[in-house]
C-alpha cells in the first residue's frame, strides 16, 4: 500500500506514458498492420481496394490532427488547468493509486462519450467517418472524423473538477485510444473467456463495426467491456460481422470519407420541415425521422 500512495516523479511518469502512447506507433502498430498486409495477401484478400482505403484512413488521421491544432491544443490545455486551478474540488497527488484510478475514469468517460457519438444526430456527423469503410484492420483506427476531438471534452472535463492532474487526465485518454487501436484486427480471434469477459477484445470491437442489424450500437467499451454488459449495450460475436455503415459510401476519395457524414446531415436536414424538427435532428438518434414531416 505504501507503494501504492508514494508520490511519483512526474518526469517518470511522462516517460512511461511516452513508450506506452506515443511510441505505440513504432513497436505495436505499423508492425502488426505489417503482418495484416502479409495475412491479407497470404489468404489471397489482398485487393487495390484494402490499399486506397488504408490511404484513405491515414489521410483522415493527418486531417484530424490538423483541426486539433487549428482548435488549439494549447487552448485545451490551458482550459483543463482553468477549470483544475479554478474549480477542481482538490488536487489530487500523483500517485499509482491516482493514475489507476484516472484509467479507469477516463476508460468510463471513453464508454459515455463514445456512445453519446452513436446516439445523437451530431455525434454521428462526425464519428460515421469511423466507421464507414467496409474493411477492418489497424488503419481503420485512424479513421478518424472532423470533430472527433471535440465531444470527449465535455467527458474528460469533469475528472480534472474531481482534482486529476489535467495532463494526466490527457495522458490517460490517450493510453484508452491506444489500447482501442489494437482491437481492430480480424487476425486475432476470441481470447480466453476470463479476458473476453472483463476487457473490451477484437471480438467485441468487431460487433461494434458491424452494420449487422443486431450490432448497432453495440460494445461501446474501450478497456473494459464491463461497462457494456452493466449498461444493456453488450452483444458477442455470433453471426458474421459485415463492416461499414448501413449506407455505405462506396468512396475511397479522403475528401468525400472525411465529409460525409456531414453532406448527408445537410441533405436530411434539408428535407425535414420545421425548424423544432431540424433542430431535434442535433441530438435525436441519428436513423430518428420526425413522426410529422409537416410540423413546424
Amino acid at each position: 500500500m505504501e507503494t501504492l500512495t508514494q508520490i511519483l516523479n512526474w518526469k517518470s511518469v511522462e516517460d512511461w506514458f511516452y513508450v506506452l502512447n506515443d511510441l505505440s506507433m513504432t513497436y505495436i502498430i505499423l508492425p502488426f498492420f505489417v503482418l495484416e498486409l502479409i495475412r491479407y495477401t497470404f489468404l489471397k484478400q489482398m485487393s487495390w481496394d484494402i490499399v486506397k482505403d488504408s490511404i484513405a484512413n491515414f489521410i483522415t488521421f493527418g486531417a484530424f490532427v490538423l483541426i486539433e491544432y487549428a482548435l488549439g491544443f494549447l487552448f485545451i490545455t490551458k482550459l483543463y488547468f482553468w477549470v483544475y486551478e479554478n474549480i477542481s474540488l482538490t488536487h489530487l497527488p500523483t500517485t499509482w493509486i491516482t493514475i489507476i484510478a484516472c484509467v479507469l475514469l477516463a476508460d468510463f468517460a471513453y464508454y459515455w462519450d463514445h456512445r453519446m457519438m452513436h446516439r445523437i444526430g451530431i455525434g454521428w456527423v462526425t464519428h460515421t467517418v469511423h466507421h464507414s469503410s467496409p474493411h477492418f484492420n489497424m488503419s481503420v483506427a485512424y479513421r478518424f472524423g472532423p470533430l472527433d476531438a471535440v465531444f470527449p471534452l465535455l467527458f474528460s472535463l469533469p475528472i480534472v473538477m474531481l482534482g486529476f492532474n489535467p495532463i494526466l487526465v490527457l495522458f490517460c485518454e490517450a493510453f484508452v485510444q491506444v489500447f482501442q487501436t489494437l482491437l481492430h484486427t480480424e487476425a486475432i480471434g476470441k481470447l480466453f473467456k476470463p479476458i473476453e469477459a472483463v476487457f473490451n477484445t477484437p471480438s467485441h470491437h468487431r460487433v461494434h463495426h458491424g452494420s449487422n442489424r443486431q450490432y448497432w450500437d453495440k460494445n461501446y467499451a474501450g478497456i473494459l467491456i464491463i461497462w457494456d454488459k452493466i449498461f444493456g449495450t453488450f452483444e458477442p460475436e455470433v453471426e458474421k460481422v459485415v463492416y461499414g455503415v448501413s449506407e455505405p459510401i462506396n468512396s475511397n476519395n479522403p475528401i468525400t470519407v472525411f465529409f460525409h457524414g456531414f453532406t448527408r446531415f445537410a441533405e436530411k436536414l434539408k428535407n425535414i420541415k420545421g425548424t423544432t424538427n431540424k433542430l431535434k435532428a442535433f441530438v435525436k438518434p441519428p436513423d430518428w425521422e420526425p413522426s410529422n414531416k409537416y410540423e413546424k
